[in-house]
């Protein structure tokens, strides 16, 4: 009888440690899918906002800045999602803590002068205002139609 007690006892704190382990996985498996989803939804907003602003830039109702003869950099400027140029294609977006912004810049392609490029930008939120994607998209057209488009992510938000 005297043995069978501390056999016993050493099996239960087995189990409660397994217990705690797995209950430690559950939590960051939950964590990790949650952050997994916000980030999805600022992705998802910030491709659809490009979307809503590449029509908006083809309709001629987008703002845009006026052109300039190198690549443009003001999307690297977070405070430009505040500014004129700012475009808000959805008042709201479902999920997301703030609208997604757009920004559509102009250049000259100096190799092809009767072309217009453009660099859109657009972030996008989940449901958390911390959580934000940047994506890019460059498009270029000639006699009215669009002959190129590139797509990119944006790894580090701009400051």
């Amino acid at each position: 009888m005297s043995v069978a007690l501390p056999i016993v006892l050493t099996i239960s704190s087995m189990m409660l440690a397994t217990s705690a382990a797995w209950l430690d996985t559950s939590t960051a498996n939950m964590r990790r899918a949650a952050n997994m989803h916000d980030y999805l939804q600022a992705f998802h907003a910030a491709d659809g906002a490009l979307k809503l602003c590449t029509r908006a830039l083809r309709a001629g109702v987008a703002p845009s800045m006026p052109p300039v003869d190198r690549e443009p950099a003001e999307w690297k400027r977070a405070s430009a999602f505040d500014g004129p140029f700012a475009f808000t294609p959805r008042p709201q977006w479902p999920g997301s803590a703030r609208a997604p912004r757009c920004l559509i810049e102009a250049w000259k392609l100096v190799s092809r002068p009767q072309a217009e490029a453009y660099l859109l930008t657009a972030r996008g939120f989940g449901a958390s205002p911390a959580t934000q994607v940047w994506l890019q998209f460059e498009i270029v057209f000639h006699e009215g139609a669009m002959t190129e488009a590139r797509w990119r992510r944006i790894v580090a938000s701009p400051s």
